[in-house]
């Protein structure tokens, strides 16, 4: 991955956060936060 594709990469993913927080309170960030936690719980469990 080039400097270019992942400065487009960082940027495009800012650009949603701040759109969610500004326009939806955060509640996307908040489900996928837990969904990860659930997901790494999960694989804990299996190591």
């Amino acid at each position: 991955m080039t400097n270019r594709i992942a400065l487009w990469l960082a940027g495009i993913i800012i650009v949603l956060i701040f759109s969610d927080v500004l326009f939806d309170g955060g509640r996307i960030l908040l489900f996928l936060a837990k969904e990860l936690l659930d997901l790494v719980q999960y694989i804990a469990f299996w190591r």
